[in-house]
């Protein structure tokens, strides 16, 4: 299945209509124009930063639950005077992360930002999505309702836009700022795909529109018999997350032939990324979600860029970043990080192939952030780019972007591919979403921040640079954080980086 067709969830809650959400949506281009363009402008955004993903995909990653407070560096909007925000979660926030992030606005008091912030939950930690938890609770939705004073100028604000998310925004009466959840299908992996080809991008050889493990099989059978010397390939779902929905297989543990016991040895031999995913279980899921094949790319060196898009609501296209991915699990397919901005040898195709996939998805009508991630691979003086996959959402590399435009107020010069302050200095940083180990767990989110002080890693707005952390209610139930390591340059972001780690790991060591 495609994710073109709702969710069992959203089918659960009874018939949509879209008339409503698209009557909605004709209020973005004006609200663009006069209030997004304006700082002072009075605006109102409702951030409800819920994954809605696949629960079981979902569940392979540590600490998912608390992927909510990414969304975080949104309360960075606060330094904007007249803006308000509605900041909605499955469960509480410890209110020490929000007195982090709120000391880090620049030229801001405290109290002034608090104030124009409402915090609301659901007080429910299931698997469920957030955007379900709060349509299931007609009080809370009330108390959402309350909180927007003006309905003109404010928006809904996502991580991920289903049908869930529609149905919220038409339930609140604003309209939101991310994909129409219809185009998912562009998000897809076969979407993607199909995007790349039109926009005229190379793309591994591959077979997308994939139904069950029968046509996995013969998808991999026909790129052995295309390329008999192909050793690998990986097998992906549709609706995948950090690569936690890949598995990589060894093509020479096939058969030659689809006969008796081909589908056995094809269960044998595939290695699932997610760590705790066997392939029973990673088969399954394929039948139920669909997906592709793809040959594994392989050379002498091989890096994993990323652009940031963004598609605005007067469909201009706008280039917001490009990453060096940084990425770790099983084979090399979890994202772990990322090093902004990417290597200078690829910036500039990456910056065209990018420009050129966005225009086919503006022309079938994509709106707001997404990402899409390339492999670039070098065999001595051969080097080639080639468009991965598309995320139509906001990931793991838009937080660490958000922090350092926030709190800098500098912005991307796509020319030279840097990003540059108001006083003209340029910015670097390396960031992670997976910095984990058992023995962080001794510390809780207020320890963090003293070790953080005590060690002078805090973000110095003078100097505009530093650390700043992420995923922070993760620490002590997951041993889990995240954090953006800010500088001039990438080696001081780096040494900055490891002398977090450090820290860290001295405080945390058994005594």
């Amino acid at each position: 299945m495609l994710p073109t067709q709702p969710s069992a969830a959203a089918e659960t809650l009874g018939e949509f209509r879209w008339a409503e959400f698209e009557r909605l949506q004709t209020q973005l281009p004006p609200l663009f124009r006069h209030v997004f363009a304006d700082p002072a402008a009075p605006r109102c955004v409702v951030v409800v930063p819920g994954l809605s993903l696949d629960p079981e995909v979902l569940a392979k990653v540590s600490g998912a639950r608390f992927y909510e407070e990414r969304m975080l560096s949104m309360l960075m909007l606060l330094r904007f005077p007249n803006t308000k925000l509605v900041f909605v979660t499955s469960s509480p926030i410890d209110p020490a992360i929000v007195d982090y992030y709120l000391g880090l606005l620049p030229g801001v008091p405290g109290a002034h930002a608090r104030k124009r912030l409402v915090m609301l939950n659901a007080h429910d930690a299931s698997s469920m999505s957030l955007s379900e938890k709060i349509l299931r609770r007609p009080r809370l939705l009330a108390r959402i309702r309350q909180a927007i004073d003006d309905r003109t100028n404010a928006h809904l604000s996502v991580f991920n836009a289903t049908e869930l998310e529609a149905r919220l925004a038409c339930l609140l009466g604003i309209p939101m700022y991310a994909c129409d959840p219809r185009l998912a299908y562009w998000g897809s992996k076969s979407g993607s795909r199909e995007s790349f080809r039109r926009a005229g991008v190379a793309l591994p050889d591959g077979e997308e529109r994939l139904r069950d493990r029968q046509d996995v099989l013969q998808a991999l059978l026909a790129l052995r018999q295309r390329n008999p010397d192909l050793r690998r390939a990986v097998v992906k779902l549709e609706e995948g997350f950090s690569g936690d929905g890949n598995a990589r297989i060894e093509l020479d543990r096939l058969p030659a032939t689809a006969g008796d016991g081909a589908l056995e040895s094809l269960r044998e031999a595939l290695e699932p990324e997610a760590a705790d995913m066997q392939a029973d279980e990673f088969l399954d899921k394929f039948d139920q979600l669909g997906g592709i094949v793809e040959v594994w790319l392989e050379g002498d060196r091989i890096h994993s860029p990323s652009v940031q898009v963004r598609i605005n609501p007067l469909r201009e296209i706008e280039l917001i970043s490009t990453h060096d991915q940084v990425l770790g699990g099983r084979s090399g397919q979890v994202f772990l990080g990322s090093r902004f901005p990417a290597d200078r040898r690829y910036r500039a195709e990456l910056h065209a192939s990018a420009l050129k996939v966005a225009a086919v998805l503006r022309d079938q009508g994509v709106l707001g952030r997404f990402s899409i991630d390339f492999l670039h691979r070098q065999n001595g003086n051969d080097q080639q780019l080639f468009a991965i996959e598309t995320n139509l959402r906001k990931g793991g590399t838009t937080l660490p972007f958000q922090m350092l435009q926030f709190l800098t107020a500098g912005s991307y010069q796509p020319e030279a591919g840097e990003f540059v302050t108001p006083l003209g200095q340029t910015r670097c940083y390396v960031a992670s979403d997976n910095l984990q180990e058992a023995s962080y767990r001794r510390l809780g989110p207020e320890d963090l921040i003293d070790v953080l002080v005590q060690h002078r890693l805090h973000f110095d707005n003078t100097r505009q640079r530093g650390v700043v952390f992420n995923l922070i209610g993760a620490l002590s139930e997951f041993g889990k954080l995240g954090l953006v390591s800010i500088a001039d340059s990438m080696e001081l972001a780096q040494q900055q980086y490891d002398e977090v780690v450090n820290v860290l790991d001295r405080e945390t060591a058994a005594g």
